[in-house]
């Protein structure tokens, strides 16, 4: 173990890992890996299409340098691990990446080295799932001639306030020798400061239930939004007067997409079932939040017929596509649900969002957006993410997209109260 002169390698160069590489690459030096060869070339012309890490950012990494070649490794004495881990069709823990990004390691881990885990799992993936792998490839031994950590990433896509630095950092080891030198480590780049875990299963924990306790949290307003809908009440002015108490929780309905807060928990269900626990609130909030999408073409339907607006062969705009507000991260959108369910009613849909890339959004989901809907073109206009750019057009300007009789739906509260026909 060398933390006193580290070269660190980050496997994975997206919304996690890049950020980090940049903060380590002020420092020490710095290998991004990464297997997509259109990213290394863009970073390496020093540009971000995440928008996460600005130019001028990217060039202050002066010791950071990009790579696809796995032999660039074998120079570094710490591996960070960043790789996504989503879920697949049937909801379960997709380790794919984290245990192709494990044998990648193990081809070119050395005596002394030290791996550290950010990617987001369940309590004992690491030692019980990664290390096998390494030591397998690498005809190395656990805690005698490797080490691990665990440092779960706190990244929040194309939030310009809470950055890596700022941000404060949970850290483990293997040993408690590892466990002080990750946390020195982190910390020499951490601003904000950093807290040690007795295990890297207790940092596990800790990453997994961050996301669950807030997709628990979303899932009660949903389902708090469907009642007071129901009952004819604004849900946002309850919740404006409910947050006048001090200690009440300032969560609002929506979506619930995106890498970590629609994906973790089921990491954490499915850990639990496999013990013998069959987790009830979790799973509820899970099944509450995954059906949103449903919930709101439904209402939209309702409103349109009431109007007596055929729905069948109708014409919808849906304004965002990205999972929340002003980043390009499509990963795990929810709005591709509504997309579905509309056209599951012979819905003709187009999609409008300045923030994605159109070849990513085709690639992805098989849908291409456009750049400039038709004004005066459509039966109904659901404004379902509170880009900066809708909010600045305003109620008006969104209106004239709509046909002389059409249905506004703002899932977001960008709106007024009363600009908008429905609201969540």
């Amino acid at each position: 173990m060398d933390f006193a002169n580290p070269v660190i390698a980050v496997i994975g160069m997206g919304y996690v890992g890049l950020p980090l590489a940049v903060e380590f690459g002020k420092k020490y030096q710095t290998i991004g890996f990464d297997i997509n060869p259109a990213r290394l070339k863009e970073l390496n012309d020093g540009h971000d299409s995440t928008l996460e890490v600005s130019d001028e950012e990217l060039a202050e990494a002066e010791k950071l340098s990009y790579t696809a070649e796995l032999d660039d490794l074998k120079a570094a004495n710490v591996y960070i691990v960043t790789v996504p881990t989503p879920i697949n069709e049937h909801r379960q823990p997709d380790l794919t990446p984290l245990i192709k990004a494990s044998e990648s390691i193990g081809k070119v881990l050395s005596k002394g080295d030290v791996v550290i885990y950010e990617s987001t799992v369940y309590p004992g993936a690491t030692e019980e799932d990664c290390v096998p792998v390494l030591e397998r490839v690498s005809g190395l031994k656990f805690n005698e001639d490797f080490f691990c950590g665990y440092s779960p990433e706190r990244i929040n896509p194309g939030d310009k306030e809470h950055r890596v630095t700022n941000i404060l950092k949970v850290t483990s080891g293997s040993t408690p020798e590892v466990a002080e030198g990750v946390d020195t480590l982190y910390r020499s780049i951490i601003t904000a400061g950093t807290h040690k875990a007795s295990s890297i299963k207790v940092a596990e924990a800790a990453k997994v239930i961050e996301n669950t306790q807030r997709d628990v949290n979303i899932g009660l307003i949903n389902e708090l939004a469907v009642i007071f809908n129901k009952l004819g009440i604004d849900t946002e002015e309850v919740l404006k007067a409910a947050g006048t108490k001090w200690n009440f929780l300032p969560f609002r309905p929506g979506l619930v997409g995106g890498h970590c807060i629609g994906v973790d928990p089921y990491y954490l269900t499915h850990k639990a079932q496999s013990i013998g626990y069959n987790p009830e609130i979790i799973l509820s909030g899970r099944r509450l939040n995954d059906n949103m999408g449903k919930y709101v073409v439904s209402e939209l339907v309702k409103t349109m017929l009431k109007r007596r607006i055929h729905v069948a062969g109708a014409k919808v705009l849906l304004l965002g596509l990205t999972f929340k507000e002003n980043c390009p991260d499509i990963r795990n959108t929810k709005v591709v649900d509504i997309v579905a369910e509309l056209q599951d009613y012979g819905v003709d849909v187009d999609v409008c969002d300045p923030w994605v890339d159109a070849a990513e959004a085709q690639h992805e989901y098989g849908i291409t957006p456009i750049s400039e809907p038709a004004k005066g073109d459509y039966d109904a206009v659901i404004l379902a993410v509170a880009h900066k750019q809708f909010a600045e057009m305003g109620a008006d300007a969104i209106r004239a997209y709509g046909k002389a009789e059409h249905v506004l739906y703002d899932l977001k509260y960008v709106l007024p109260s009363d600009a908008a026909d429905i609201r969540l």
